[in-house]
């Protein structure tokens, strides 16, 4: 199994190009079992998570065609086993966003309950309670879950939570339902509004995407289009905290600050002088940062997945703050890990008290999730000498090329097998 050896003590300096979003590429992916006619993209990072989904699509007859570097051609047209099995969807929760363009265009679908990181419960029960809605009958047996429609009917659908998988499954059931549906309580992030782009641009007919309620007029189908996967929020908010904890001096291209507005905000209140560009962010960062206290909540407030990374940056900060978790209860691992680094971190329920220390001393830690593997990063960037980092398969399933990217900008970090 592969590990990260990082020597500590570099600060970051250069440039690096940020590659398209994960959690943007990954419904766009699903988008393609809406028609028979072909999705074109670019931008599509080379993730373990995107390598699964496209597995997943082509068992079920999708064919995928590699275009370039970053670029797919998906192609619907053979479509013909609407099944999402336990071995595929095992090890990625993003699998059950096959469940709603399945049963809109093939009228079933059986789709294994998912997996993926144990940060906490991520309910599907939204996404059923959606399509029941919709006129779907839905049963879940051995671990599955079958669905079957004649056709979908539009609906007005309210969702108990703010759920991102569950808006982009049901946006995507209702682009071939028949009438209109109206989501209630829709998430509002960015890649929502990626995935509402794509499908507009394949001839789908949805207004509101980016506010709470979201409008869909079903068509009877739709056509084939070329579409570019927007940046990845997650993985620029992460070289930013890395730039920052290590006092560097850093420009982000491919990228936009137009997602990243509470992230900014806490970078700039921590003592970081932040340039904006059109397509690239430019962060130079203090000898010390100050400690920032953060709670997490749903877009545009600040978001889960960049929690553990300020924990981090919190760690070796001035100060000390109060890190609340509004999203996922289990999402404090990294905390404890954190802590064979030296870090001084006290866990109260759903908040983290951090106190900065001066230094941080390498050692070996355990990754437990995709964003907690972020965070041990950046800790065993400004840690005085080595830390190894186990269990990184995490980290390929969403950051691209991460130990090339960190050593552009001279990080001393190597993957060791």
């Amino acid at each position: 199994m592969d590990k990260l050896l990082i020597q500590g003590g570099q600060s970051l300096r250069g440039e690096v190009a940020i590659s398209g979003a994960k959690n943007a590429a990954l419904p766009i992916l699903c988008a393609s079992l809406l028609s028979a006619e072909p999705l074109n993209l670019t931008n599509v990072p080379h993730l373990n998570d995107i390598a699964t989904m496209l597995r997943l699509l082509g068992e079920m007859g999708v064919g995928v065609t590699m275009e370039g570097v970053d670029g797919l051609a998906l192609s619907g047209a053979g479509l013909n086993n609407p099944v999402a099995s336990y071995e595929r969807v095992k090890t990625m929760r993003a699998s059950i966003l096959v469940l709603g363009p399945l049963l809109a265009r093939c009228g079933e679908a059986k789709v294994s309950l998912p997996g993926g990181c144990a940060i906490g419960a991520r309910p599907v029960d939204q996404h059923i309670k959606g399509l029941q809605a919709m006129g779907a009958e839905v049963k879940v047996e051995h671990g599955y879950v079958h669905a079957r429609a004649q056709r979908l009917k539009g609906a007005r659908i309210c969702t108990d939570m703010v759920t991102v998988t569950g808006t982009e499954n049901l946006m995507m059931a209702a682009c071939l339902a028949e009438g209109e549906t109206i989501i209630e309580n829709a998430a509002r992030e960015p890649e929502v509004v990626d995935l509402a782009n794509c499908l507009v641009s394949m001839g789908a007919r949805i207004s509101g995407a980016g506010t709470d309620v979201i409008r869909i007029q079903g068509v009877d189908k739709l056509h084939g289009a070329t579409h570019a996967i927007m940046p990845d929020r997650i993985e620029t908010g992460t070289y930013l905290c890395a730039a920052a904890a290590t006092g560097g001096d850093v420009r982000l291209t491919r990228t936009s600050a137009a997602y990243l507005d509470a992230v900014v905000d806490k970078l700039m209140d921590a003592g970081c002088d932040i340039v904006i560009e059109r397509d690239a962010i430019r962060l130079k960062a203090p000898q010390r940062l100050k400690a920032v206290s953060l709670r997490t909540a749903p877009y545009p407030a600040f978001p889960t997945d960049m929690q553990a990374q300020f924990m981090a940056i919190n760690c070796v900060a001035e100060g000390v703050a109060t890190i609340r978790e509004t999203i996922f209860e289990n999402r404090f691992m990294h905390a404890n890990e954190l802590m064979r680094l030296g870090a001084d971190i006290q866990i109260e329920g759903s908040n983290a008290i951090v106190r900065g220390v001066p230094a941080l001393e390498g050692a070996a830690v355990m990754a437990t999730d995709l964003r907690a593997s972020a965070s041990l990063i950046i800790a065993g960037l400004v840690a005085q000498g080595e830390t190894l980092i186990d269990r990184i398969y995490h980290l390929d399933r969403g950051y691209e090329r991460i130990e090339e990217k960190l050593a552009r900008l001279g990080a001393s970090v190597k993957r060791v097998h």
